[in-house]
């Protein structure tokens, strides 16, 4: 598959941003298992720990276009939990199930972009490398 460099620049930049958070939630236990703990995550060391791992294997995949498909579903199933856990409680500006917004000036839908803007460009960036990885969806027929 011919490579295009919008998409080699959104995997470099989407790749490097995984790849640094993850690296930060290792090495610095105020950004991983600690901000965890504050938002309610049992086991919180141990899971920052294993989506720090998550984060910098499959940043890195993503970067080298080394599996970037599945590597992009990975990282999916990192970005749309956070999202719900951390800002959509910002937009709301309430309390959205377990999880209690930050304290923020303000709260709503202009609060929530500004506040979810990487987390956002992530979530899009992680559709578009999976879009273009070339992964086919199958439908399977009962009848076939």
């Amino acid at each position: 598959m011919k490579q295009t460099l919008p998409m080699v620049l959104v995997r470099l930049i989407i790749g490097a941003v995984f790849v640094t958070e993850g690296l930060l939630k290792l090495l610095w236990p105020e950004l991983g298992g600690a901000r965890f703990e504050l938002l309610g995550i049992p086991m919180a060391t141990q899971v920052a720990n294993f989506v720090g791992i998550i984060e910098v294997g499959a940043g890195a995949s993503i970067a080298l276009n080394f599996f970037a498909g599945d590597a992009a579903i990975l990282l999916l199933c990192v970005i749309i939990p956070a999202i719900f856990m951390t800002k959509i409680p910002i937009l709301l500006g309430s309390r959205f199930l377990w999880w209690n917004p930050p304290v923020l000036a303000h709260y709503g839908f202009l609060s929530f972009m500004h506040e979810s803007r990487t987390d956002l460009l992530a979530l899009f960036g992680l559709v578009a490398i999976l879009l273009d990885s070339g992964v086919k969806w199958r439908s399977r027929r009962w009848n076939e």
